[in-house]
């Protein structure tokens, strides 16, 4: 998927849990042959030719234009399953991976599991020693510096996922026009349970801006977000907060 993946996983029996991260490595590497729209022998990519159907493709591929269809409902169109009319899930697919990853791992025995996709993270369990997973949020416009870290103590299921142009440059699409989002933000941080949908959140509030991309934020349950703009202002969903340590 063109980035680095990292396990931290606590506790549990060895060989189980070795046989699971090893499933979940292949996992990943399984959702990159299958979506990248890279390749041009991935189903997605045989999909937007027309040479294959949803019904012809694997499995995970009906289940992920599922939940970006849910994805495009929630946020009202900003969140797009498609690119230049093609059938394009990028958008959701490697929250999707990571966070399955984790599962994996976790349901063989793990006490804790962090993994993280390009700076993406989903968090289960806890890594033990009454100690909470800790989450740095990078900041955008100081390179080497964190904006906030995030804590999961209080919660067994936590994920973090950004959206900005710090790092990749304008990559986010303006899904009515198409072309690069034109907006004041630099960065929006989703914090929420599933990983599948604060990746989805986080590129949506980024398109909308920062006020319209605030205001949404503060409509969904149980997510909070960190957003900071162009000119270094940071924005938080009221029950922030709680999350920071």
């Amino acid at each position: 998927m063109g980035t680095v993946f990292s396990f931290d996983v606590r506790g549990g029996e060895p060989a189980s849990v070795r046989t699971a991260l090893d499933e979940a490595v292949a996992g990943l590497r399984r959702a990159d042959e299958v979506f990248s729209t890279y390749r041009e022998d991935s189903q997605v990519s045989r999909l937007a030719r027309g040479e294959l159907t949803v019904a012809a493709c694997a499995p995970e591929v009906g289940e992920v234009l599922e939940l970006a269809a849910e994805a495009e409902r929630v946020s009202g169109g900003w969140f797009s399953t498609s690119y230049r009319s093609r059938p394009d899930p990028t958008g959701i697919v490697k929250g999707w991976a990571v966070e399955r990853a984790a599962r994996r791992i976790a349901a063989a025995g793990a006490r804790g599991v962090s993994v993280n996709g390009g700076g993406d993270v989903q968090l289960l369990g806890t890594p033990g020693a009454g100690r909470p997973w800790r989450v740095g949020v990078s900041d955008p416009l100081r390179p080497g510096g964190l904006a906030a870290v995030v804590s999961a103590a209080g919660t067994a299921e936590l994920a973090v996922a950004t959206s900005g142009s710090a790092e990749r440059g304008a990559h986010v699409v303006d899904p009515r026009t198409g072309r690069s989002a034109v907006t004041d933000l630099v960065s929006v941080t989703v914090v929420a349970p599933r990983l599948t949908w604060a990746d989805c959140w986080a590129t949506a509030a980024f398109a909308r801006g920062s006020r319209e991309g605030l205001r949404w934020l503060e409509s969904l349950d149980g997510v909070e977000a960190l957003l900071i703009t162009a000119g270094d202002e940071a924005l938080c969903t009221r029950g922030l907060a709680g999350w920071l340590g």
